[in-house]
């Protein structure tokens, strides 16, 4: 990576303070406009003492450059890419005063972005890719740092901040709204939400890119489609029956792919078996996911595969989607037939519902919860075989 690329990812990291924190009074316009004459003063002053000072020191002999990673660009002796540091300065610290002016308006406001997040969740697409590429590069760099980082807390908020926004009206009529299964904020942060929502995954984004090849590239671009056409406004997959199970799917088996692309993995029947298997079970937990909002979906005219084909067919469906993605791990190579058996805790907790309907569609909330806490368990049990698999 070039000290270019570097430089656009940390400066853009330098203007998160911007994204994720709100101003402490809005003020009057004429203040606002000082600040930007401000900032530019200070960053034309800076720059030009940076080349001063970074020329005299260069022509001293105290530091030397490797011209490897350099634009060829000096002014006077000293590279353009010196500057970088200045315009970072300039961006993040007036970012930060200006947020943390009011520390418990700040901390109310990332409490509320944390909360859009769903916390309860980030360990479902962080830990695909993480273990993808743990398992495919035995190593542990700076693209298993950065991408796990990634797909922890920036991709879920982007895939849920949208998710809110979007879907704010609906979720007003979803009694279940306003707690851990989904944030309920009031239409005034909404603008606040999308941009902390768009501006936080891109220096995660472009350090992903510059350091990847163009297969890594589309991987990655499918994903963030998947995840963005999902709810906004215009594409909003989630109301067309079908599509919206699979590109729920796309979200969590996505970043999986990724890491295993972007770590050059060799594609054999056995990975081709494992990342169907996973597919399958995403379409058929989405599934069961929609049957508890069927009658609020259809208050607010939403579409769902809940909403056409009925609550008891649904819950049907998701029961074969799981045991479909357990034949497919017995195909796979060891321990991926034992893995199969990790099904049987998603199949048990759908008995309950299989012979629900439309009216007691809500009480369909009781399964979904446990099912949050049957991911964890068994997610821990994956994490045992995939150790195991390791060693052997």
């Amino acid at each position: 990576m070039t000290y270019g690329a570097l430089i656009l990812v940390f400066c853009t990291l330098a203007l998160l303070p911007w994204a994720l924190l709100p101003a402490a009074t809005s003020g009057p316009e004429r203040l606002r406009g000082r600040t930007a004459v401000v900032m530019l003063t200070t960053l034309i002053v800076l720059c030009v003492l940076t080349v001063v000072f970074d020329s005299l020191i260069i022509s001293a002999g105290f530091v030397e450059y490797g011209a490897g990673a350099l634009s060829g660009i000096r002014l006077w002796h000293a590279p353009v890419e010196d500057l970088s540091y200045v315009l970072a300065g300039v961006l993040l610290l007036p970012g930060l005063w200006r947020g943390l002016e009011d520390p418990r308006r700040a901390r109310d406001h990332l409490a509320m972005l944390v909360s859009t997040s769903r916390p309860v969740s980030w360990v479902n697409t962080a830990y695909p890719f993480a273990a993808a590429y743990l398992l495919t590069e035995h190593r542990v760099d700076d693209l298993l740092v950065v991408g796990t980082i990634f797909f922890l807390i920036p991709y879920n908020l982007l895939m849920y901040g949208i998710n809110d926004v979007f879907d704010h009206e609906s979720d007003l009529l979803n009694p279940r709204k306003g707690g851990l299964e989904g944030a309920l904020v009031d239409p005034s942060r909404h603008r606040g939400i999308l941009v902390a929502s768009v501006v936080c995954p891109v220096p995660f984004v472009l350090y992903l890119l510059f350091s990847g090849d163009v297969v890594d590239a589309v991987t990655l671009a499918v994903s963030l489609f998947a995840v963005v056409a999902y709810s906004v406004k215009g594409l909003r997959f989630k109301e067309k029956p079908g599509l919206d199970s699979a590109t729920s799917a796309t979200h969590f088996v996505s970043p999986m792919i990724y890491g295993l692309v972007l770590a050059d993995a060799t594609w054999t029947w056995s990975t081709v078996a494992v990342t169907l298997a996973f597919f399958v079970w995403g379409m058929a937990s989405q599934a069961f996911g929609a049957v508890q909002d069927v009658r609020a979906d259809r208050a607010a005219g939403l579409g769902s595969i809940a909403t056409v084909v009925g609550s008891r067919r649904t819950v049907w469906a998701a029961l074969c989607g799981y045991l479909a993605a357990g034949l497919l791990l017995l195909t796979s190579a060891w321990p991926g037939p034992l893995a199969a058996f990790l099904v049987l805790p998603y199949v048990v907790n759908l008995v309950p519902f299989l012979r629900i309907d439309d009216d007691s569609c809500e009480t369909a909330n009781r399964g979904w919860k446990r099912f949050l806490w049957i991911n964890y368990v068994v997610g821990f049990a994956v994490t045992m075989l995939l150790i195991y698999s390791a060693w052997d």
